[in-house]
């Protein structure tokens, strides 16, 4: 007799059944590859990001009566005066009209002025003004989704502008009326050429420039390579030098030669011309072999490998270093760990338009939450690298109306190609991201903002900005979008030497690169009291000088710098001139 609980030989070697295992792994790259492709039709944005901040608005308007009276109120207001416009525009002698009543650009021709299209430009502009009040002040909405709302709706609505469409832009109704339509059929030449061009990936049209030829030709040679940068040293051109070199660390989201373009605003021809020995960073534009590379390896193998070549090059010398954009925030890092172990081989550090902390970093934060930089590790996972087309969506969209919609009527309505200058080509020589490092820098800096933080570790250990106790220049401009001057003066709360700060007019890149003899161009330049003084307080109490800041920088580097040295024709075996061969991928 069988008993219950007493198993047979047969039942005790009968096969258990197992519970089947789910491989996380095959279900993870199903899921990268599905954000890839979503990644290539929303040029790397994540639609679920929008998504989500869209769903916070909606909700919480749906719960504000008072909220939806407000609007209610406004939109019975705003008909009001569209009908009262409908009539004052259509009686308004010639030449007047009520879109004379608006700043804004898109409408500032003679044109705009006339029956009906001041009307039209009108009646948007009342649109426009009802959805900026929908999208901000809704009692409950994340102060993060509240932006990222309002800046879909102003990307919305711009896309609509009347001066898109050739049937509501009177400047291009008078142009296809005075050439009989040939502005319309260039403008579609225009248009699939390059439409032809971005399908086939071929690289921009530079108008005549070229790398080597009219830009980066400043004379020098590449003295060091490795796996991720090399390192330029420019041909003095004068009988003494500085005593300490400069070392310059590019982003390496862009080519270095920004600041080598033509020879009238090269910022490398202009401090060799000054007695100063240049060293320039030229980083490695990334592919998939690269997809490894971190943050940390941009530290090693760029600042500190850079620097440990020019100490043989120049022995018992200190290092002037600048860095520009993320070249700044990473030679920050660099002098942060340098302070750290006792290395004391900067004498000086100049941040031109870097960031250190990002609390305050501008609309390109819009762009940077868990959300999006979850989608976009995924999209890297597919190819190795973020491409450069997939970063220039968010940059493009944050001045949608320069950059893309301006561009259309200019390019397309009107059939006209826009001259080609020397930054425009730079700009258009565009550069990759290894996924490694660019997640690292997103999560780390961007949204974690651990060096501001004091968490930011480097060789396994944590950094401090407060130990920077070297002479700082931090240069902000005036209208970056990318890092805005207020995000850029913070420095000045960390470092704990010598601070200066110097705001100059325009933007990123175009308030960098102001040479001597530039017009329109002005700065204000002062020390900075201590860790507690406010950007406006400095702002009220230094007043603008005009011309370029360059000269005010060099004065400010030999000022600090222990006197002059003979020019060495050359102090290590070049293996091949300037611009070597990095810049060309």
């Amino acid at each position: 007799m069988r008993h219950a609980g007493n198993p047979t030989p047969a039942d005790a070697q009968a096969p258990v059944e197992t519970v089947a295992t789910v491989d996380p792994d095959r279900h993870d790259g199903i899921d990268r590859a599905f954000h890839a492709t979503i990644g290539s039709l929303t040029g790397g944005l994540s639609p679920m990001a929008l998504a989500t901040a869209w769903f916070d608005w909606a909700v919480h308007l749906a719960g504000s009566p008072a909220k939806q009276a407000e609007l209610h109120e406004k939109a019975v207001a705003n008909a009001a005066r569209a009908l009262q416009a409908g009539a004052s525009c259509a009686l308004a002698p010639e030449g007047q009209g009520c879109a004379e009543m608006a700043a804004d650009r898109r409408f500032r021709s003679p044109d705009w002025r006339q029956y009906p299209f001041n009307l039209y430009a009108q009646l948007f502009l009342l649109t426009e003004d009802w959805w900026n009040a929908a999208t901000t002040g809704v009692p409950g909405v994340a102060p993060r989704h509240e932006h990222m709302t309002n800046f879909a709706a102003r990307q919305t609505l711009d896309m609509m502008a009347p001066s898109n469409f050739a049937l509501t832009n009177p400047v291009v109704l008078e142009r296809t009326k005075a050439e009989r339509g040939a502005n319309l059929v260039r403008g579609l030449h225009n248009l699939l050429e390059d439409f032809a061009r971005y399908a086939e990936d071929a690289p921009p049209d530079t108008g005549g420039y070229e790398v080597g030829r009219n830009l980066a030709v400043t004379p020098g040679e590449v003295i060091h390579r490795n796996r991720l940068m090399e390192l330029i040293r420019y041909r003095p051109v004068t009988d003494t030098v500085k005593a300490e070199p400069l070392l310059i660390v590019p982003a390496w989201i862009m080519k270095y030669y920004i600041l080598d373009l033509s020879a009238h605003n090269s910022m490398v021809r202009y401090l060799v011309e000054q007695g100063f020995e240049v060293y320039m960073v030229s980083w490695l534009n990334p592919g998939a072999d690269e997809a490894d590379l971190s943050m940390e390896d941009y530290v090693r193998l760029g600042v500190l490998e850079a620097l440990d070549v020019i100490g043989r090059a120049v022995p018992d010398q200190k290092v002037h270093a600048a860095g520009y954009c993320l070249g700044g925030t990473l030679l920050s890092i660099a002098a942060a760990s340098m302070a750290r172990d006792g290395d004391d081989r900067l004498a000086s550090m100049t941040l031109l338009a870097a960031q250190v902390d990002f609390t305050e970093a501008g609309e390109i934060t819009l762009f940077i939450d868990d959300s999006q930089v979850a989608f976009l590790e995924d999209i890297m996972a597919e190819q190795g690298y973020l491409g450069s087309n997939q970063m220039a969506g968010a940059f493009q969209m944050l001045r949608s109306n320069d950059l893309i919609w301006s561009r259309t009527i200019h390019d397309y309505l009107l059939g006209e190609r826009g001259g080609m200058n020397d930054l425009m080509a730079w700009n258009a020589d565009a550069t990759r991201m290894p996924a490694r490092m660019h997640s690292d820098y997103l999560r780390d800096l961007f949204l974690d903002n651990l060096l501001a933080l004091g968490r930011y570790k480097v060789g396994g250990r944590t950094v401090s900005l407060e130990d920077i106790e070297i002479p700082v220049f931090a240069v902000g401009t005036e209208k970056d979008h990318v890092a805005p001057w207020k995000s850029v003066w913070k420095i000045n709360r960390f470092a704990d030497g010598e601070n200066t700060f110097l705001l100059t007019s325009g933007g990123h890149n175009a308030g960098i690169v102001s040479e001597p003899g530039h017009p329109r161009r002005q700065y204000r330049v002062g020390a900075v009291t201590g860790h507690a003084e406010e950007a406006d307080h400095w702002l009220a109490h230094h007043e603008p000088v005009e011309g370029s800041w360059w000269p005010e920088w060099t004065k400010w580097l030999d000022g600090r710098s222990t006197g002059t040295r003979p020019a060495l024709a050359e102090t290590l075996p070049a293996l091949e001139p300037a611009p070597g061969r990095y810049v060309f991928g």
